[in-house]
């Protein structure tokens, strides 16, 4: 890749302020990102480990969970280090390869995340609309080709990002108010014309945080359609109840994703550190949360859970 047009002080650098205006803080803050970082890698990394273990969990949502489980430890272990040498030491430096890295991995993660969640809804719809067919439909071989083109489909959306940011001139400003190279704050520092990379960036973000979700309603338009002809009440209750994890992960990870990117794009009145904190918390709490949720809302999953934690 080319390198950034930077100014002759260090063109090799970033400067990452972490939270601006609030950098006395950066301690106390750091208290939360850590402890919500150090659970959610650890919850995370159980679920791959239990899973891994259990035969009876080899089923495509589990192994879907799993995806899942990875592109969370992705999202946070892109971010939460490098913030944390900000806060504890004052590493605020980032080289150009690395910045460029960061702003590749970060929005290719999230739009693998989106396209996980809009796979796991169409597994819902399967098991529920067309259960004798279910293990013929979705078997591990075409669960893990729809995680490759998944994979292939986030390359391809995400790969212009960076090198759109590539031909931008920066001049002596050099510091980025954030705590990681989300590549519309590295673009705003820009002195050049950064037009093309706010439209790109908005018909990813509407790609994304729209058709996938448009989707998943329409899977479950149609979930609830077949639950709606089930004639017991103990049916639509199971029935139901499969759904609810993934709908409240759906819920926690689009609702704050889409007005974190609304505001990054216009939400001039808001103070940036609230912007920067918000979405950091964005990155670090559905991670941890995502686990509980499957474990609290899947007797299957929670009986294998106890089964270790219990030995330990």
């Amino acid at each position: 890749m080319a390198a950034f047009n930077l100014t002759p002080y260090d063109p090799s650098t970033f400067i990452l302020m972490g939270i601006p205006g609030r950098e006395a803080a950066h301690v106390w803050i750091s208290i939360p990102f850590s402890v919500f970082y150090i659970i959610g890698l650890l919850e995370n990394f159980m679920l791959l480990f239990v899973v891994s273990k259990e035969q009876t969990l080899h089923k495509p949502m589990y192994l879907l969970l799993c995806m899942l489980s990875l592109t969370d430890i992705t999202i946070s272990t892109s971010v939460v280090p490098k913030a944390l040498c900000i806060f504890w030491f004052d590493l605020k430096t980032i080289t150009v390869g690395g910045c460029l890295t960061q702003s590749f991995f970060l929005p290719l993660v999230s739009v693998m995340h989106s396209t996980i969640l809009m796979t796991m809804a169409f597994d819902r719809y399967v098991a529920i609309c067309n259960p004798l067919r279910y293990a013929t439909i979705l078997t591990k071989g075409r669960v893990a080709m729809l995680g490759l083109l998944g994979l292939i489909k986030s390359i391809l959306f995400v790969l212009p990002l960076p090198l759109l940011l590539t031909r931008l001139p920066f001049c002596a400003n050099r510091i980025i108010p954030n705590t990681h190279c989300e590549p519309i704050a590295v673009a705003k520092i820009s002195c050049g014309d950064i037009t093309v990379n706010r439209i790109y960036g908005l018909v990813i973000m509407f790609l994304i945080i729209g058709l996938d979700p448009m989707l998943i309603v329409l899977s479950y338009g149609l979930i609830i359609k077949a639950v709606l002809k089930i004639s017991t009440n103990e049916a639509h209750h199971k029935a139901l109840n499969t759904c609810t994890a993934h709908i409240c992960v759906i819920l926690m990870y689009y609702t704050p994703g889409f007005f974190s990117n609304l505001a990054h794009r216009f939400g001039q009145g808001i103070a940036p550190h609230v912007h920067v904190i918000l979405t950091d918390l964005y990155l670090l709490i559905p991670p941890m949360l995502n686990p509980i949720i499957y474990g609290v809302k899947t007797k299957e999953l929670r009986d294998k859970v106890g089964k270790y934690t219990c030995k330990w």
